[in-house]
Order: structure tokens, then sequence, then C-alpha cells
């Protein structure tokens, strides 16, 4: 059995309040009694349980956190900066990926909100977020990252400038004289994807043409089997917008041998080593979960202004790729 502070305390001779107030470093004790008790301690091999000591104060000192996929990059960089927020805050983080799909977001959630986590922090993968309301009105604070929580949920959310930045990309290699830009971006239900289409559309205008246009998730052999229909079209594009990393490289390595124009949603690792380095239009994902976690604990503290809606600046990174003629 693990030794209990009463054990310590019949070990040392004290009273059990005695053993208390040294374990949490209060005042009051003798300096001979303490030490007479960290002796004891040492002796049985005491710890102090924590999960008891801060339910007793009302809080489990844990947060959740629920992604897309721990393995993407771009939500790694996203997680290490929420773990540490919640490590300057003396807080456990829990995460876990629900693989875009809705059913394990949930499964996550009120696993999550089982063991009593003081808040959450979540990708949405669905568009219902209804089964939080409960956990809302009992008191659990929740942020939404990336993605916004489905209609009728007015909830803090951090996000980037998806449209905007698609938009800011198309602009860039129209000003290089392409007229027919592709897109090709990850499946159109995905809040990211949608947006960025929106901002690609917007930034065409009247050049848009719905045959350039291929959303799906990322597949090497169905995004080449996508290019090269466009490639075939009487006026095929000379310049590709793709809408995010994983899209990109899939991209790049379906256009291998093939000049064409390109700039991406998303920086990725040796982007700048490649020849031409890849145009990005990047956002910061340590930024972004930064933000979130640290709008999280302020709810935690006790701020109970509004719901904040955070839109995140990207910028545009000109490599090369995305400076290609037509």
């Amino acid at each position: 059995m693990r030794p209990t502070m009463k054990d310590v305390a019949t070990a040392a001779g004290v009273a059990l309040k005695t053993v208390s107030r040294v374990v949490n470093g209060e005042p009051g004790v003798h300096p001979a009694t303490a030490e007479r008790v960290r002796a004891a301690i040492d002796r049985l091999g005491y710890s102090r349980n924590e999960s008891a000591r801060v339910l007793r104060r009302g809080r489990t000192a844990t947060i959740g956190l629920v992604i897309e996929d721990v393995a993407d990059p771009f939500y790694a960089g996203l997680s290490r900066a929420v773990e540490d927020v919640a490590i300057a805050h003396d807080c456990l983080l829990l995460s876990g990926s629900s693989g875009e799909e809705p059913g394990r977001e949930r499964e996550l959630v009120e696993t999550f909100c089982a063991r009593r986590v003081d808040g959450l922090i979540v990708v949405p993968a669905g568009a219902d977020h209804g089964y939080l309301r409960p956990e809302l009105a009992a008191g659990t604070k929740v942020v939404f990252a990336d993605r916004p929580p489905g209609a009728g949920l007015d909830a803090d959310t951090v996000l980037a400038d998806n449209a905007g930045g698609a938009g800011r990309a198309v602009r860039h290699l129209l000003g290089q004289g392409h007229e027919r830009v592709a897109f090709v971006g990850d499946a159109p239900a995905i809040y990211t994807a949608a947006e960025r289409h929106r901002g690609y559309r917007d930034a065409l205008g009247d050049r848009y043409d719905p045959r350039l246009v291929a959303m799906r998730p990322p597949a090497e052999e169905a995004m080449r089997a996508d290019l090269e229909r466009m490639f075939a079209l009487d006026r095929p594009p000379t310049a590709i917008f793709t809408g995010n990393g994983r899209c990109t490289v899939t991209a790049l390595r379906a256009l291998a041998g093939r000049k064409v124009a390109l700039v991406g949603f998303d920086d990725f690792e040796l982007a700048d080593l490649l020849r031409p380095g890849v145009t990005v239009v990047a956002q910061d994902p340590v930024w972004m979960g930064r933000v979130a976690a640290e709008l999280l604990f302020r709810r935690l503290l006790g701020d109970e202004g509004p719901p904040e809606h955070i839109r995140l600046p990207v910028r545009l990174i000109p490599r090369g790729s995305g400076e290609l003629p037509p």
C-alpha cells in the first residue's frame, strides 16, 4: 500500500495536522519537529496526493486538448505551445487526436470532461457542438482553435486569416502574369479548406474556373489524376495554389519534372532548401496555440467577459516557386 499522511504522523509521533503543515510548507511547526516529520517521509517514501489536494480546492489542475492529428507538424507545434502555457500555470495537459472524425472528437471531449478537466481547447472535426452545452453550463471553460464551433454555439475562438491569406497568394500569382491558377485543397467540409477556397475564388473573380479546383484528402495518386485532368484542358493552369502543407508536399511529388508556379498555404520543413524554394503563406501554429491557451487560463482565473473571436494574421514568404513566369 502507498504510505499515507496518517502513516507519517504515526511514524513521527505527531498529529496529522502537523504533517499537513510540513508537507504544504505552512508555518507554525517547531524546526526539530519538522525535521522529524521529513525524516519519516523519507523513510516511508511518502508522496503527496496531488489529485486529492487540487480537488479539495475545486480544480483538477488539468486541461484537455483535442487536435486533428498529433503527427501533423502544424498540430504538433500548436500542441507544444499549449503544453508550455499549461506548465507555466502548474497544469497537466491531456491530449488526443480526432482524425477528422466528429464521433472521435466528441468521445475525447466527453472523456476529458468525465475526468473533470478545468478547461478544453478543441480543434473541431464536426459541426455539431451542442453536446458541450451541459459542460459549459457547469462551468467548464472551452476555447476553439484553428476552426470555429458549429453554428449556434458562441465561444472563444482563435483562427488564422485563412481567406485573406489565400487571396494574397492568388493575387501574388496574378501579379506574376498568371491568368489560370488552379486550387488543390483538402476536403471541402473542413472549415479551413473551405475558407481558403473562398479566398481563392474571391481573388480570381471573373477568372474563376471550377474545372481548376480539386478538393479532397491529399493522396498522391488522386492528386496526380486531378492535375493531369487540369493540364489536359484547352487552357491549362500555369500556376497552382495548394490549400495546406500536406497538399503542397503531395503536389510537389505529383508535379515532379513539370514547370509550373506554386504557392502553398502553410510553411513546412525544408521548403526553403528546395530548388526553387517553395513560396508559402505562413501561419504560426505556436502563436495560435499560445494565444488559445492564454485565453483559456484567463477564463480559468475569472475573466467572465463576452466570447472573444481572435483572427491571427498570416504572411507571404516568396522563395521562388511562386515567382516563376507563365
